[in-house]
């Protein structure tokens, strides 16, 4: 069982920046055995569905970003402290949503790390980043 705990969320100014983080209770990320895992950054707003942000193939280090945020998010790994990152910097107002870290081993095609929720079966309980204009 893969437990995710995310933190880091709050409230800032546009044009300002974040991180939040995805603690991982399972320690999958060196393991031979499942270097094949994929690490997503998801988001939500009330009424709406939820929306894939950034993901990371956590063996080959492989990104994909939603074209929303390319260029000013970036997702990370630090495999020593069993943690996934999302730096958001340039914030917008319509960034503004509960942030979800997402886990799974088969959310990959052909090596590259997807963006559908419905890929992803271990999920945190969610950390609201605010952002106002």
């Amino acid at each position: 069982q893969v437990q995710l705990v995310e933190s880091g969320g709050g409230s800032v100014q546009a044009g300002g920046s974040l991180r939040v983080s995805c603690e991982v209770s399972q320690y999958m990320h060196s393991s031979p055995l499942i270097t094949t895992y994929c690490m997503a950054w998801f988001r939500q707003v009330p009424g709406k569905e939820r929306e894939g942000v950034a993901s990371i193939f956590t063996g080959s280090g492989r990104t994909t970003y939603a074209d929303s945020v390319e260029g000013r998010f970036t997702i990370s790994q630090d495999k020593a402290e069993n943690t996934l990152y999302l730096q958001m910097n340039s914030l917008k107002p319509e960034d503004t949503a509960m942030y979800y870290c997402a886990a799974d081993r088969r959310a990959v095609v052909g090596g590259t790390p997807l963006l559908s929720s419905r890929r992803y079966n271990y999920w945190g309980q969610g950390t609201q980043v605010t952002v106002s204009s």
